[in-house]
């Protein structure tokens, strides 16, 4: 037996998993026979539901406690690195864009955690290097870009942040970030920025919400084409618009709540909105 280093560790089942992309045969990967386009039915979601869906989460998150901990203390400190960009270049006007585009590119980050919920609900044995399994998947690659159109999204809501703050207060980056709370607060253009951001902001949250809220987990369920997998999300959306916008304002909620203080609480709400969208994938798309 050889004891090896925590970087050859790592280095050892990096190689693993590079190995390991799309590796797994369909037969292999998904427990129950589908033909591959098959157009899964939609249900009637309850707010009852969504309760569940949260409750079970929470449980996977318990199940898993050390495992997604490990695993979800990069997003606060990736939103502390962040923030010390946004500081250190000026950037300050962009620090509200960024957290809140966290959101924007949250249901990409939480597949991991969409892959322990399926493990577990399966029976098998799922540790934090289990979320690494996902590589394996025949749908790695589809996926991997319906990420990249997220991180897309993400990346033009910065460009169009950028641009409002121009029209708005800029051209040129505040002094100070005491004078650019003053002038976001006390001016009439600082108020024209919140309320135009926001309302953007709104339009980008909804399109990504529509688009991914079911999407990750049905590509690592069931082997569907990406379009199959958007067009289900995006019917998922519109069949209970009740329900949508109530996960939408919970999401919300939790990632303002978990961001006080200093991100520390996104180590728990994370994990607990990634299982949670497993769970409500459950309920929303039938067999």
């Amino acid at each position: 037996m050889t004891i090896r280093t925590p970087p050859a560790w790592g280095l050892e089942e990096l190689n693993h998993a590079v190995r390991s992309i799309g590796s797994s045969r369909p037969e292999e990967y998904w427990s129950h026979a589908q033909r591959e386009g098959d157009v899964p039915a939609v249900g009637r979601l309850r707010f009852a539901d969504l309760k569940e869906s949260i409750a079970m989460g929470w449980e996977d998150f318990g199940a898993y406690r050390t495992d997604v901990v490990f695993l979800c203390v990069i997003y606060p400190l990736v939103g502390l690195i962040l923030a010390r960009l946004a500081f250190g270049y000026e950037m300050v006007p962009l620090l509200f864009p960024l957290a809140s585009g966290f959101a924007l590119v949250g249901p990409f980050a939480g597949v991991g955690l969409n892959e322990m919920s399926r493990r577990r609900e399966e029976g098998m044995e799922s540790r934090w290097y289990n979320t690494f399994a996902v590589i394996g998947s025949p749908a790695i690659g589809k996926i991997l870009l319906l990420g990249a159109i997220l991180v897309g999204i993400f990346l033009f809501w910065m460009i169009v942040a950028q641009l409002l703050y121009i029209v708005t207060l800029g051209p040129h980056p505040p002094v100070s970030i005491s004078q650019f709370a003053h002038d976001v607060l006390h001016t009439s253009a600082g108020w024209t920025m919140i309320v135009v951001g926001i309302g953007l902001g709104f339009l980008f949250a909804v399109l990504v919400l529509a688009i991914s809220v079911v999407s990750f987990p049905m590509l690592l369920d069931r082997n569907v084409p990406l379009d199959v997998a958007v067009r289900t999300s995006m019917r998922v959306a519109t069949a209970n618009p009740g329900i949508m916008a109530a996960w939408g304002v919970i999401i919300a909620a939790a990632l303002v709540v978990g961001s006080i203080p200093l991100l520390v609480g996104l180590v728990v709400v994370m994990p607990v909105l990634g299982h949670a969208t497993w769970h409500l994938y459950r309920h929303a798309v039938g067999p």
